[in-house]
Formats: C-alpha cells, sequence, structure tokens
C-alpha cells in the first residue's frame, strides 16, 4: 500500500437518496467507495447500476450491530488496504405523537440513528488512524435543532448525534481524524415525496428563505467537502444544508407578499 492509492470512503446508508448521491460524489473525484446498507437487495442494484466495480464495494449490514459493523470494516480494510472518509448516514424515521410513539420505536431510532454512528465510528477510527486519520461526517438533521411536531424520537436522536459529533471531533483530533456534521432541511427524497403531502410542502416553502427543498446532490456536495483536505482545519461543526430554514423566524411568507391559495 503506497501513499498515491486512491483514497477510500465508507458511506452508510448508501442504497438511496443522500446516501447514494454522496457515493457517486466520491467516485467522481476518484476515491473508492464502500457502499453499505441493510436493504441488501436494493443496495446490489445501486452498486451494480454504478458500473464501476473495481472501485465499489457493497456491504449488506444493520449498523446498529456492533458485529456487523466490525464485519464490514474487515472486508474495507482487506479490499482496499485503508479507509480515509466516513460517512455516517444511515437513519431512521417514525413520525408519531409521544404519546403515542411505541417503546420499540423509540429504541431503534435511537439505535439506528446513535449508537450506529459510534459503533462505525469505533471500528473504522483504528484503520483511519493507520494511515495518518481522516475524517468523519455525521449525517444529523434540523430536527436536531428546531423542535418539531411528531419527532420526539427522531428529532432527540439527531441531538444526541450532533453533540455525539463534538464529543468525537474533539477526542479524535489527536489521530488526524476531524469529525464534522451535516443538517440536511427538506431534501427532494424518495421518502420526502412519499410522506410529504402538498400541505406540508407549502408549509415547508413558505418557511425556507430560498423556497425550495434541496436535493441530494447539493447535500452530497456538503458532505465531500468536508471530508476533503480542502476542510483540513475545520472539527467539530455542525453545517446546515436547509435553504435558510433554521436562521429564518416568522413573517417570511407576508414579507414576501404570498398568500396561500384557498
Amino acid at each position: 500500500m503506497t501513499s498515491s492509492s486512491p483514497k477510500v470512503a465508507l458511506v452508510t446508508g448508501a442504497a438511496r437518496g443522500i446516501g447514494l448521491a454522496t457515493a457517486k460524489r466520491f467516485l467522481a473525484e476518484g476515491w473508492r467507495v464502500a457502499l453499505l446498507d441493510i436493504e441488501g437487495a436494493l443496495l446490489e442494484s445501486a452498486v451494480a447500476a454504478l458500473k464501476t466495480p473495481g472501485n465499489t464495494l457493497a456491504l449488506t449490514c444493520d449498523v446498529s450491530n456492533a458485529e456487523g459493523v466490525a464485519v464490514a470494516i474487515a472486508a474495507i480494510n482487506q479490499r482496499f488496504g485503508r479507509l480515509d472518509a466516513l460517512v455516517n448516514n444511515a437513519g431512521v424515521a417514525v413520525f408519531a405523537p409521544v404519546l403515542e410513539t411505541p417503546d420499540a420505536d423509540w429504541s431503534r431510532i435511537m439505535a439506528v440513528n446513535l449508537t450506529g454512528p459510534f459503533l462505525c465510528t469505533k471500528a473504522a477510527a483504528p484503520l483511519m488512524r493507520e494511515h495518518g486519520g481522516g475524517a468523519i461526517v455525521n449525517i444529523t438533521s434540523i430536527s436536531a435543532v428546531r423542535a418539531s411536531t411528531l419527532r420526539a424520537a427522531y428529532g432527540t436522536s439527531k441531538a444526541g448525534l450532533a453533540h455525539l459529533t463534538k464529543q468525537l471531533a474533539v477526542e479524535l483530533a489527536s489521530v488526524g481524524i476531524r469529525v464534522n456534521a451535516v443538517a440536511p432541511g427538506p431534501v427532494e427524497t424518495a421518502m420526502a415525496k412519499a410522506v410529504h403531502t402538498p400541505e406540508i410542502r407549502a408549509d415547508y416553502h413558505d418557511a425556507i428563505p430560498l423556497n425550495r427543498y434541496g436535493l441530494e446532490g447539493e447535500l452530497a456536495e456538503a458532505i465531500f467537502f468536508l471530508c476533503s483536505d480542502r476542510a483540513s482545519y475545520i472539527t467539530g461543526q455542525i453545517l446546515a444544508v436547509d435553504g435558510g430554514f433554521d436562521a429564518a423566524g416568522i413573517g417570511l411568507p407576508t414579507l414576501r407578499g404570498q398568500r396561500r391559495n384557498g
């Protein structure tokens, strides 16, 4: 293994959406990418569609399972011999009123969204350290900083991940690993298209200064930047990629002179 070997990234939750867009962004820059997802068949078809078998590795794994994560990291080491970036993107969401949120749903959301990045980081950091360090990007959410209805479990898990990001940044700096997070606002993903009604979409447009949903590729750009050498002095930060959603207060639609039809 020479120092000139192509860099390697691991992206979790990579079978679709932001994860898959991020994997494509790394590949476009000449990186090799391990794509990990719990949905094996969907992952295999996504990786096949990339048509870069020499630079990709599909790993079926539940990020909340420590043994499975360890096996995945070992497979990356065996195949590529190094790891330079980890994108903790895998996540689950169940939206329900707090009094109607089953205990099992709470536990599963915490296991995947918070424990998963913890386990992946613990397993990946030693391999990163062997080659001088690297970068970790956790995908939190604007729900980590702005409370909303139906998100007691999801928002709390993402808020925990935001703080874990800072804890990891402080501790792993000594081994050359930077840790940051990207907090997406509403993004045009398949999940959003399925669950956001026209009324919800209109509400979001009213609340977002840029007046639109983000694109998966726009999230991938921010994630890749934080993993790249261009972000070499950035660690412990939460970057909102949200069209200004978190920055805005009340009154935006009125200021625009917009009125909702009906």
